[in-house]
């Protein structure tokens, strides 16, 4: 089974909530922003239950954006993107889970009503986030790329980052979360279906990332955010438990 297809499998048909992940790499409502928490309300339980992001990438200005979310699961960062961004913004969010995305779709209308918009303002489209040109997305068209813990999932995360930088505009953000590694991780580990399900395996190291970032063009770039992840399952902790893993927000 190749590594895409273990991780749909992995969020498609393993996890069924948020509770059944085994670390603590899921953001906790009580770490968010208060005027994320609010909009927070107005979100699906359905869309909550499933999400299984590890931060709060939301960036402040919003409004009549348009702003891709790379792995948008159940929609869930869409939708508070959606509100916050007003009914001028346009969110567009990415997945390669079908699962995941029929949760996210089954919920455009309550959300539209919900906000008190006249029309949708969210779109989802199946695909990958390494080929976002097959998708229809187009050379300078975002202003904004979000990502919530997806990254690390990736097999060619230089692909990944080059397709981010072709697709924003000149002067855009990427404003994402994930998990970052203090160590490089063995190609042993990372072929584990589980710790890479988990987020674990396909962290990416910190230095990696600042170099990649660098070839790419991009010199710098903010830590909005750090929290160290606990792992609370024994058989992960004995696999994995002797590397260093953080939930890092980032702004480039």
């Amino acid at each position: 089974m190749s590594v895409v297809e273990e991780v749909q499998k992995y969020y498609g048909e393993t996890l069924q909530s948020s509770s059944d992940l085994k670390t603590s790499a899921c953001c906790p409502v009580d770490a968010m922003p208060e005027h994320i928490r609010l909009v927070l309300r107005d979100i699906h339980d359905e869309v909550k239950d499933r999400f299984y992001g590890c931060g709060s990438p939301v960036p402040p200005v919003l409004h009549g954006k348009t702003v891709l979310d790379l792995g948008c699961g159940t929609g869930r960062d869409c939708y508070i993107l959606s509100r916050l961004g007003g009914p001028d913004s346009r969110i567009i969010g990415v997945d390669m889970t079908p699962e995941q995305l029929a949760v996210a779709e089954a919920h455009v209308d309550y959300h539209r009503q919900k906000f008190g918009y006249d029309s949708a303002n969210t779109e989802f489209r199946l695909g990958y986030i390494e080929d976002l040109a097959a998708l229809g997305i187009e050379d300078n068209s975002v202003d904004i790329i979000t990502s919530n813990c997806v990254l690390n999932l990736a097999d060619d995360k230089a692909k990944v980052f080059r397709e981010i930088f072709r697709v924003l505009k000149p002067g855009g953000e990427l404003y994402f979360s994930d998990v970052f590694c203090a160590q490089r991780i063995p190609e042993v580990l990372r072929k584990d279906p589980v710790l890479h399900g988990e987020c674990l395996s396909g962290a990416m190291y910190t230095e990696d990332f600042r170099r990649l970032l660098a070839q790419l063009g991009c010199q710098d770039f903010r830590v909005m955010s750090k929290g160290k992840i606990d792992i609370n399952d024994p058989e992960v902790e004995a696999k994995i438990g002797m590397y260093d893993f953080f939930s890092i927000t980032i702004r480039a």
